[in-house]
């Protein structure tokens, strides 16, 4: 699949090369602002950092199998090899066209964009299954370190046909295990661009956004990405991601030991887990507050990008609604009745709240207008305006009283040259900016603690007790992916949300 892929975005390449007609549109809003970059005219920005990370996947992963390779399969060295290929050429394909609004051989261009799609989703499952059969092995087997050896080659050893007893073995089994979450990611966020691309395929846009505009888009100035915070949100934001990494290594450190140490281990995973969720689930329902009393106009212009972040956030939240279900119904049902119990449920029901309200602070955001956008039934407002010439002004309304003005002496007396000031920022902008940040950072450290192996789903023996190790184990495999996505796809939404407050 993914050679044929390959063929066909050469075949796009080359084709939208040669006809200079085929791209007579390019949609602004294709792609989240960190994947295309931030006013930039071309895509792919920040698809970039996963493409990266899922070669270097693709380099440990050969050079393992390559230890062994006279009792594997020369599939399984061909296959990271041709992923390479196919990650380099489609980076390069998103990076350049993921705004294009074809308009030539419709039926093809559709098919070719799904099928590639397809081909992304087939990935994003083999890595989702390779990585939970190695997280259930490891997990089942206590006596083992946390990366252990995959099952397939366990089994090989106790034959003594591949053993991969050399370090430089065991760093490439290491290194392409711990990059699978990139490989995950790269996959999902390829998937959904591609998947704007195909619902722009014949997409008319207005006249302005001809060749390279930006339709009803409002692009951020990059001088305004970083201004106009109180700074309290990314250095609370910083703070909990600097205390989660602790928290996250001492989880692993000690979760895998005796019994004393695996409940210690679960109770500080969960105390912190409990303290992050309850913060993100006040301010996310404080920044729904805020937007109680925001003036701007609701933004209801055709954006199949937003359409799509939309469809995700829920989508994908309905993962961890799941895990979060079961395990409330095991802590009530089952027995015993203990702290680490106690702790559990209180994590499952915040898990609940909070993806619930940061849903509703994301989409209403995503939602509202650009600064300075008012309602259609706000009345008008009379021109204000500050003229450099003072003999200008008895021809105008009264001005309100402005903090700043502008000397008669720095253009010549002749010269009437209108000046707009810009408003000093609200300070509702600045809380919902701060908030933003807060929530990014907080849905980064809950992305890295899943997505690099913390399991307490199977440490904490509660569930496994209830539904039997099987059963809970299918059901985690299942939803956790979907869980580690939303917190992702959560962080590019909520960067969108902090550019354009």
């Amino acid at each position: 699949m993914m050679l044929l892929a390959a063929l066909w975005i050469g075949f796009y390449l080359l084709r939208t090369a040669r006809c200079a007609d085929a791209v007579p549109y390019r949609d602004a809003h294709a792609g989240p602002i960190w994947l295309r970059g931030a006013g930039d005219s071309e895509g792919g920005g920040g698809l970039v950092l996963f493409g990266v990370c899922t070669l270097v996947m693709d380099v440990f992963k050969t050079g393992y199998y390559s230890s062994f390779f006279e009792c594997q399969p020369a599939i399984k060295i061909l296959h990271p090899l041709t992923q390479a290929v196919f990650v380099i050429l489609q980076t390069y394909f998103l990076w350049v066209s993921a705004k294009d609004c074809v308009h030539v051989h419709l039926d093809l261009t559709r098919c070719g964009l799904m099928f590639t799609l397809t081909t992304n989703l087939a990935n994003w499952m083999a890595a989702v299954v390779d990585e939970s059969v190695h997280q259930a092995y490891s997990h089942s087997n206590a006596s083992h370190a946390r990366l252990a050896a995959d099952p397939e080659r366990v089994g090989s050893q106790a034959g003594g046909d591949c053993a991969c007893a050399t370090t430089v073995c065991q760093i490439f089994e290491r290194g392409y295990f711990y990059l699978y979450p990139f490989n995950i990611e790269y996959s999902l966020f390829a998937s959904t661009m591609l998947y704007v691309m195909w619902k722009n395929v014949g997409r008319l846009l207005a006249s302005s956004t001809h060749g390279h505009g930006h339709g009803h888009g409002h692009t951020p100035s990059r001088g305004s990405l970083f201004r106009e915070t109180f700074f309290v949100g990314p250095v609370l934001g910083l703070m909990l991601l600097l205390v989660g990494l602790a928290v996250f290594i001492i989880y692993e450190v000690q979760v895998s030991g005796d019994g004393d140490h695996t409940q210690q281990a679960l109770v500080i995973y969960y105390s912190f887990n409990i303290a992050c969720l309850g913060l993100m689930t006040l301010v996310s329902l404080s920044g729904s507050v805020i937007y109680r009393f925001d003036r701007r106009a609701m933004d209801h212009h055709k954006n199949p990008t937003r359409t799509l972040d939309v469809a995700l956030l829920m989508g994908a939240a309905l993962g961890q609604y799941a895990i979060s279900y079961y395990s409330t119904v095991a802590v009530v049902v089952g027995v015993p009745r203990d702290t680490l119990g106690a702790l559990n449920l209180a994590h499952a029901l915040l898990m609940i709240a909070q993806h619930t309200f940061q849903n509703v602070f994301i989409i209403e955001s995503l939602h509202r207008g650009p600064p300075g956008a008012e309602p259609h039934d706000a009345p008008p407002k009379e021109p204000c305006l500050t003229f450099a010439n003072p003999d200008a002004l008895h021809t105008l309304p009264t001005c309100p009283p402005t903090p700043r003005s502008v000397s008669p002496s720095l253009v010549g007396p002749q010269e009437a040259t209108a000046i707009f000031l810009a408003p000093r920022a609200h300070w509702r902008r600045r809380c919902l900016k701060d908030i933003s940040l807060f929530l990014l950072l907080c849905n980064i450290i809950l992305w890295i603690m899943p997505a690099f192996g913390a399991r307490p789903h199977f440490s904490n023996k509660v569930e496994v007790d209830f539904y039997g190790y099987s059963l809970w184990a299918a059901i985690v495999n299942i939803c956790l992916p979907f869980g580690i996505f939303y917190r992702m796809h959560a962080v590019s939404s909520l960067l969108e949300v902090y550019v354009l407050a």
